[in-house]
């Protein structure tokens, strides 16, 4: 029997087809991504996920405060742990048939919006499109490594494709599925709730089947789908207004957000005010010990967040023309070819070959914008796809972008894309000049307004830095080398950057190099903890002891909380003979982590009296 007759038994239609294909690819992505370094994260959002997830399977499912970041993916996770064991691969798995899913979504939808749907024209426009997702090289990246962006793509779409699809709205059961649907995705990424008002409208606008009033049966739809949602957000909410005993809706991380996106400083991407750390674990805790600090005591976590939206607030209040300005802004560096991607996990991931050569953002947009424009009247479809693009953009504005943040566009931009590029073609066969030309100047507007150049030598440098970083982590010196060199090149006053390299000379063993580099990182940021915990270890190691004091102490002010800072006073001060004062620090550190056993045997050799 032959192949294709063994495959036509199974019915498969061209949609499958585009299902396997975007899954062959993913499945290859991730095989690669199994056989290098980056496949266990180490550091990042990645690592934040990872790490809540196994204290989850530890037994610390909740902590008794409000959560502060999203907990859905990380329960997951853990779920997933449970199943199949720890390892990333398993969730990397399930996302790579996600990603799948949403190029199947793709076609589907492609095909349903284009003037003619069936012809072999919307055919062609809908495996351009899924043919466009499937080498478009951040959602390569980010169906593979540990965090959420694959599922929310995935939901999305698959709502947009049952509100285009159907002729009539949703039915009330569908409804609350749906919101249900939404609302379970929100507790892991929150912009999806920007769809509900796409729901409504198709609730509202589209023909209802039903045999009670027209009216009744729409708000018996709009009931059900907010009782969905409700039900779907419930794990979050009940949590925190229940247990936690905290007014929040999600996450309490809300408040800093809004402050990173609206302050003097903003800039469009998540450029992290002084004080604050980049990388989500870090940047949270900063968040809350900046706030309490401020208070003068303790907060909880909804005070913590209304403490940062106040300060954004303020700041809109007092400055409205350069907060206007900034929204400006934001819009364009939406649209803007320029890639940022704060992980920085595209760019290592494609040099390191992992993913396949493909294409960025840029090249989609530019494509994108003709065909939305010149097709809202010869396909009505693309209006909803237009409406759901508009809806995400609206949904960052009140904080910033990121690659991952605009991710969930890109199927959108795909299909006009495809369909705008399949439809000029066929204008220039049947001698359609005149739409054809409508569409080239439109192209050429599309083209400079989305390749604006971005000057901004520290967004340049992020690509290099974390890339540098990751160099640094796994040992690979040389490129570390080469990338922290590049990221000094373009902000040489940046204390991270500079912190960085002096890491790297400390691994080189070059130590007056690193000393200089921790130097200039604390005439910059004097409360840089890692550069005082760093000198501290370096004059320990010289058994300068008063120094090495002197520098923790200063990190141990700063940061009460880090039991590594503790432990190597400890040992500080045990060099110096001070073993009363050595047991006073190694009990703060293993009451911080009592689990570490270098720190246990510390405080037996200190007990006993050993050097």
């Amino acid at each position: 029997m032959t192949l294709r007759k063994l495959l036509s038994r199974f019915n498969l239609r061209p949609a499958h087809y585009v299902f396997a294909g975007v899954l062959l690819i993913r499945v290859v992505v991730l095989a690669r991504l199994t056989s290098s370094p980056y496949l266990l994260p180490t550091r990042g959002d990645m690592h934040f996920y990872d790490d809540w997830a196994q204290r989850i399977l530890n037994g610390q499912l909740i902590d008794h405060l409000a959560f502060y970041g999203l907990p859905g993916y990380a329960y997951l996770l853990a779920g997933l742990y449970k199943l199949a064991g720890y390892g990333p691969f398993i969730p990397a798995l399930l996302q790579a048939l996600l990603d799948a899913g949403t190029g199947m979504l793709i076609y589907k939808v492609s095909v349903g919006i284009f003037p003619g749907t069936g012809s072999r024209y919307a055919q062609m426009a809908g495996f351009l499109a899924a043919a466009g997702w499937a080498f478009f090289v951040p959602a390569q990246t980010y169906a593979a490594i540990l965090m959420p962006t694959a599922w929310v793509v995935f939901i999305l779409w698959f709502i947009l494709w049952r509100i285009i699809s159907r002729k009539n709205a949703p039915t009330g059961w569908e409804a609350l599925i749906l919101g249900l649907l939404v609302g379970l995705t929100a507790t892991a990424i929150a912009t999806i709730l920007f769809l509900i008002p796409l729901l409504i409208s198709a609730i509202a606008l589209k023909p209802a089947i039903s045999t009670h009033p027209q009216f009744r049966t729409r708000i018996s739809a709009l009931v059900l789908l907010f009782l969905g949602t409700a039900a779907g957000t419930s794990p979050c909410w009940v949590h925190n207004c229940l247990i936690a005993r905290d007014s929040v809706f999600l996450s309490a991380h809300s408040g800093i957000n809004f402050w990173i996106g609206n302050n003097p400083g903003a800039n469009g991407y998540p450029r992290f005010p002084p004080g604050l750390r980049a990388g989500q674990a870090a940047m949270l805790q900063d968040s809350i010990d900046a706030a309490e600090s401020a208070a003068g005591h303790s907060l909880k976590r909804g005070e913590v967040s209304r403490y940062w939206s106040t300060k954004a607030r303020d700041y809109i209040e007092h400055y409205p023309a350069a907060w206007l300005r900034l929204l400006a802004l934001k819009l364009r560096t939406f649209w803007s070819a320029f890639q940022y991607d704060d992980l920085s996990i595209i760019t290592i991931l494609r040099e390191q070959r992992v993913t396949f050569p493909g294409i960025y953002f840029g090249l989609i947009a530019a494509f994108a914008l003709p065909a939305m424009v010149l097709g809202w009247k010869t396909a009505p479809g693309g209006r909803w796809i237009t409406a759901a693009i508009a809806l995400q953009m609206l949904a960052l504005l009140p904080v910033f972008t990121t690659e991952r943040y605009r991710l969930p566009v890109v199927p959108g931009l795909l299909v006009f894309a495809a369909v705008g590029l399949v439809m000029f073609f066929n204008n220039v066969a049947d001698g359609k000049f005149r739409p054809a030309l409508s569409y080239c100047v439109v192209l050429a507007i599309s083209a400079v307004f989305i390749s604006w150049p971005q000057r901004d030598p520290s967004l340049w440098a992020l690509d290099a830095y974390n890339s540098g970083w990751q160099a640094l982590e796994s040992n690979n010196l040389a490129l570390a080398e080469k990338k922290l060199s590049v990221a000094y090149a373009y902000v040489p006053d940046n204390s991270e950057t500079l912190f960085a390299l002096g890491n790297l000379r400390l691994t080189q063993q070059k130590t007056d190099d690193a000393l200089a580099f921790y130097s200039a990182v604390l005439s910059i940021d004097p409360k840089h903890k890692g550069a005082l915990n760093n000198l501290g270890v370096i004059a320990l190691d010289a058994r300068d002891y008063a120094n090495a004091e002197s520098w923790f102490r200063s990190a141990a002010q700063i940061d009460p909380a880090n039991a590594k800072t503790h432990f190597l006073l400890a040992k500080t001060l045990l060099g110096k003979g001070n073993r009363e004062a050595a047991q006073t620090e190694i009990d703060a550190a293993l009451r911080l982590k009592p689990d570490q056993p270098e720190f246990r045997t510390l405080s037996e050799q200190i007990r006993v009296g050993s050097p």
